[in-house]
Order: C-alpha cells, then structure tokens, then sequence
C-alpha cells in the first residue's frame, strides 16, 4: 500500500468536520492554523548575539520575512522565525516557534525556543531540556556542507533520547530557517535580499551603490561630428547617466520607497534582477521608437559574451524617487534582467547608444558605465542550502530497522491471507503466534521503539485541520511503516490488526497471561453484561483526549498517561515510581483477566474500533449452530468478543484467530465432533 492511500483511508475514518478553536499563551496568539510570533526586542537581540550595547531591531517584509539588527558600528545580521520561514509544525500538529539569530559571515549565533507543543512532557523531558537543546546551536557553521548522517557534525547538538522525532523536526526546522535567512533563498542569488538599513542619496554613493557617468555635450559633438546636425556646443551634460541593481532593499527601498519596490520586485520572476537607470541631459537613455516597436534599441547589458536587450515587458517607469537628498533627472526607468547568461553578482556594463544621421551610414557613439554590486550587499557564496529534507536522512539511517518492520509486515500479511492454512495446524498457530508476539515485544517494542499511541492519532487529526504534513510523519520511518500497514488493515480486517499483533504492550499483556495460566494462576470470567458495559470507559477516554486536544493539547497529553506505553516500551519502567506502579498494576490485572487493558481502557483500540466499521471482508469463519449449539468459542475468546449467541463483535476482536482454531479442529469444535459421531443402527438391521 502506498503510504498516501494509507493516510487517505486514515483521514476518512477520523475526520471530524467542525471542529477548530482558539488559544493564546505565552503571548503568542493561535487561532486553527494561523500564528504570529512575538518580535524579538533590543534584549533578545543582544542575548541571541551574544552583544552588550544598545541594538537596533527592524522588521523586514518581503520573500524571507526577518529582523535586521544593527549595532552602533553597523548590521550584525538577522533574526527570523522558523514558523514564518518553515512554516515549522511538530508532531503535535500545532506550530514550533523558535527564533533564529543569523550573522554576516554566516553562522548561527543564537536560538530562542518560543513556542512548542510537542507530546516530550509525558516522556519526562522538561521544557528546559528542550529549550537547552534549542540553544546548543548556537555557532554552527552554515558554510559546511550539509550531510546525511549528523554524527559526522559534532558541531550540532545531540538529539534528545526518546523524543528523537520531535527534536529531530526542530532541528530541521532551525537548520533550514538559518540557511533560508544566510541565503536569502527568495531568487537563488547571494543578494543579500534582507538586510536594510536607512540611507539618504549621499550616503547609497559614499557605499558604492551606484555607479555614474557623464558626457559633456562638447564631448558628443566632437564624437558626432560627421552627424547632419551635431549636438549643440557647451559644457552642460549631453547624458548624466546613472545605474544600479535595486534587489538589496538597503538600496531598493531607499531609493524607490516601500510601495514602489514592492510593486518593482513582485514583478521578477526566480533569478530575475531589478536594474535601475537615470538619466538626465539632452539624450534620453529610452528615446520614444519602443513605443511604436515594443523594443528598447538604445540601451543594453553586457556581462562577458552576453548582451541582453530589453523591450516593453521588461520596463517599469519610476517617477520620482524617495531617497533624501535625491537629484531631479529627465528619466527614470527600472529594467528586468533575466536569470539565464546574467550574474548580478558579477560586474557588467551599461551601455546607451546615440545615433545622428550623415549624409550616408549613421554615425553613433557608445556611453557605457560599469558597476559591480559592493560586498556589503552579497552573502557569503559559500554557504550551501541543504539538499534534502530531514525524513530522507532519516529513511537512510534507518535501513535495518525499515528492513526488520518490512518483514514483520509481510509475514503478518501472509499470516492473515492465508490463515485457513495456518488456524487448521492448532501447533503451529500456537507457536507461531507467540514466537511472533516475543519479537513484536522485543524487537519492535523495546528495540525499535514502534509502540503506537492515541498521541499520534490525536496529531495525525490536528494535522488535518492545520495543514496536513508529510514531513513530520515521515520522520519517523518505523512509525510512518506501522499506521501505514494498520490504516490498509482496518480494511481489511479491523482494528485487530494491530491490536493483537503490532501491539508490543498487547504482546507483553498476552505473553504474562500464558505465563501465569502454565503457573495456574486463576482466571476471572467477567459477565457479559458487566463486560460489555466496561467497554464504555476505553471509548470514553478516547473523545475526552480528542476534544480536550482542541482546548489545550498540554491538558490532552496528560489524560493520555492512561496509556502505559511510554513509561512500559519507550522508557523500559525507567520512570518515576507513579508511572512504574499504574504499568505493573495494569499488568497484574492482566494475569487474572486477558488482556484487561486492551478489553476496557485502552484509547488507542477505541480509536482504532471506529474506522473498524469500514472493514470490507469478513474472514472469521462461523457457523449457524455458533452460539446456539455451542458456545466454546465465546468461553475461549480472550478479550471477550463473541457475545453469548456467537455473534463476533468487530470493534473488540484482536484477530488472535484462536476461534478459528477451534472452528477447523474436529477434535475440538463440537459441531464436528457430533457430525463425526457414528450413527446409531436402527431397529430392523438389529432385531432384538
């Protein structure tokens, strides 16, 4: 099964229509999926940076919304949000909000954790530990290549034992915020596209951001002589010429002010740059045929072999210009460069032709300026993006344990398909079930960590109504494997699938349960009628934890400690003694009644039962005399699932398949057991 069917299948069964809501903590305010982050003042500023002295910290709009901060003798860098950025949701479904302090050179200089609602805190893992965590990345290199395995950078912090998955999505998110804010990624150059600071007319040419050249009309006469009529004589400009690439906002905004540069960027396309150019004198930069050609025949770039010309769809016209002290000129135009054959990081020319008719070939003179953006408007070109995301790396360290849950998988698979031929060897069913139990226990539980929990059902439905995510599920490979199986199983099977052999709590319920039957521990038989009322609480527990999720998912995540998964797989009893002493409890109610958890307070199989409604085939085989005739089965079923007129219930049933059993075994089912009684001779074949 392909995992999008399998999440398909998964979001029909539980979605929920209506539900959403509000919160706001900590300052920040979230409404379903829409949140907005606390600016980050001088203070933090100075403490991301590690800086004392009094910082300047200014919103900056646009591709890669941030903070630029500057300090007396200059900017310093840029602070930016991972959910702005990233958009950042952890496993919880709900936003991870960390800010991210980004230098010049291209470090991390400081991280700040701001809001996160990740299910750590029912592991033991404090908000401290996470918000130490957060802050352990403070100086990691962003100029180093990134790579698969994060052993080999000693550099990044270590993630979290048993909250890999969450740590794992913070960790991405701040790597990628990071690298986003050094690149400027908004066109795939090393523009520094974020960074601005105010400057009047004087102070953008005292940085280099623009470059000037002018010909005096007696210097365009003498280059024009031959022309029919030459220009004028005189020592006044026959064309003040000047340029500049308006992407850095330091130089764009101050020169076109907000609205204008705005307008100017949304129109390029990736890769594409801005050129300004004005002019003022006798000679005009545009002339007037490109309103009648559409094509600009005066002006062109030239960078290395490359000369790009313009036309009509590659010019806006600009007015007046807002930087202070700002000459009046004659023209001002903004022309499109294209992304292909230019690199704005490169210098190049402008050239701006004048033509004057002879009496035969017309005579023409080129005015040309070069310009090179200055340094303090690039990124340091060699900071590299990243070149996957985290879950790929994640699927790549994880061979052997996706290797192990794949033939976990598959062997389960054939069990269930073929399991007419597997019930009708009651030895072979007994062994093989617990040999696949003791591995299920083992390995997937205690090894692998591939314990199921309502958690995840709970952040797979936020998702849903937040924006749904593959990434962080995707994380988790063993995880992302099992719901993908058991959402194809419930299906086909029902909620059994899992619950009665994925389940690694389940197998240790099962596994201590045959112990203590060899050791003649006594069973308890519930009644019907109260058992089946019992089953109410696990259901119950279920939409309490759902609902008190859309009011506080802190509040959700402690009634889900009715689950002893974490505290019986995840952290192998190394807990505090609470925890311990409810699993054990739990445990030893399951010595005396099979299963007792998994019968009546398990939230996770009541979630699982609800979508068991769609299964599409009935495979457990039963027969009309079944509850009538005899009613072994129901005395035999381990969790209680075949009412007293044999009637299989599919919410309750694990698919333990011990019914089946007893349906094929001649030695065993009484239904067969009378069929293959003899007959008794009748009275005319025996005369008395």
């Amino acid at each position: 099964m392909r995992p999008r069917l399998a999440l398909i299948i998964f979001a029909m069964a539980f979605a929920l229509p209506g539900l959403g809501g509000g919160a706001q903590a900590d300052g920040l305010l979230q409404f379903n999926s829409e949140h907005v982050t606390v600016a980050p003042d001088p203070a933090l500023a100075a403490r991301l940076f590690g800086v004392e002295g009094t910082l300047r910290v200014t919103r900056q709009e646009g591709a890669v919304p941030s903070w630029s901060v500057t300090a007396p003798d200059g900017p310093i860098g840029h602070i930016a949000s991972t959910w702005e950025i990233t958009e950042s949701v952890g496993y919880s479904g709900r936003p991870i909000d960390i800010l991210v302090a980004v230098t010049r050179e291209g470090r991390i200089a400081g991280a700040r954790l701001i809001r996160q609602s990740e299910p750590v805190l029912t592991l033991g893992i404090s908000e401290s530990d996470i918000a130490d965590y957060v802050d352990g990345f403070a100086g990691v290199d962003l100029t180093r290549p990134p790579t698969i395995d994060f052993a080999d950078r000693p550099d990044l912090p270590d993630v979290i034992s048993r909250a890999t998955v969450s740590t794992g999505v913070i960790r991405d998110a701040i790597l990628r915020t990071a690298r986003t804010v050094a690149l400027a990624l908004g066109r795939g150059t090393a523009i520094d596209q974020i960074g601005f600071r105010p400057m009047s007319w004087d102070a953008l040419l005292a940085e280099g951001a623009l470059a000037r050249t002018t010909v005096s009309l007696d210097q365009a006469r003498a280059a024009l002589s031959a022309a029919k009529i030459p220009p004028p004589p005189g020592e006044a400009s026959f064309l003040d010429l000047w340029v500049g690439l308006l992407d850095p906002p330091t130089i764009g905004r101050n020169l076109l002010g907000q609205a204008l540069f705005t307008r100017a960027m949304a129109v390029l396309g990736p890769g594409e740059t801005a050129l300004f150019v004005a002019s003022r004198g006798l000679h005009s930069h545009r002339g007037t045929d490109w309103r009648r050609t559409g094509d600009f025949d005066r002006i062109a770039v030239i960078q290395d072999e490359e000369t790009i010309t313009f036309d009509s769809g590659d010019y806006l016209r600009i007015d007046r210009l807002a930087a202070a002290g700002a000459p009046d000129f004659k023209e001002m135009s903004v022309f499109r460069l294209p992304a292909d054959g230019f690199d704005p990081t490169q210098s190049f020319r402008v050239e701006v032709t004048a033509s004057r008719d002879t009496d035969g070939e017309p005579v023409s003179m080129r005015i040309a300026v070069d310009y090179t953006l200055p340094g303090q408007f690039l990124l340091p070109p060699e900071i590299m993006p990243d070149t996957e995301p985290l879950w790929v790396s994640a699927w790549q360290r994880k061979q052997p344990e996706i290797v192990g849950v794949g033939l976990m998988l598959t062997s389960l698979a054939v069990i269930l398909f073929l399991q007419e031929a597997f019930v009708r060897r009651p030895a072979l069913w007994r062994w093989g079930r617990i040999t696949f139990l003791t591995v299920t226990l083992v390995w997937l539980g205690w090894i692998a960590g591939g314990q199921l929990s309502v958690v995840q059902v709970v952040a797979f439905l936020q998702s849903l109504l937040t924006g749904f995510r593959w990434e962080t599920f995707l994380i988790e490979p063993v995880i992302f494997m099992l719901w993908g199986f058991v959402a194809l199983g419930l299906l086909f099977w029902g909620r059994g699938v899992f619950c009665g052999w994925l389940c690694p709590f389940g197998a240790l319920q099962e596994l201590t349960n045959e112990i203590a039957k060899r050791l003649r521990v006594p069973q308890i038989t519930v009644p019907f009628g109260v058992h089946e009322r019992l089953w109410a609480i696990k259901y119950t527990a279920f939409v309490a934890i759902l609902g008190l999720s859309f009011y506080s998912m802190d509040q959700a995540l402690v009634l889900a400690e009715i689950e002893p998964f974490k505290t019986a797989m995840s952290m192998h009893f190394m807990r505090a003694w609470p925890f311990v002493l409810f699993a054990v409890a739990l445990l030893v109610a399951g010595l005396f009644i099979e299963r007792f958890y998994c019968r009546y307070l398990c939230p996770l199989g009541a979630a699982l039962a609800i979508p068991a409604k769609l299964k599409l085939f009935d495979w457990l085989r039963r027969r009309p005399q079944c509850g009538r005739e005899c009613r072994l089965c129901e005395t035999r079923c381990m969790v209680g699932a075949i009412d007293p007129i044999g009637r299989i219930n599919p919410n309750e049933c694990v698919l333990c398949l011990h019914c089946q059993t007893i349906y094929h075994d001649p030695n065993t089912c009484l239904v067969l057991k009378r069929r293959a009684r003899p007959t008794a001779p009748s009275a005319r074949e025996n005369p008395p």
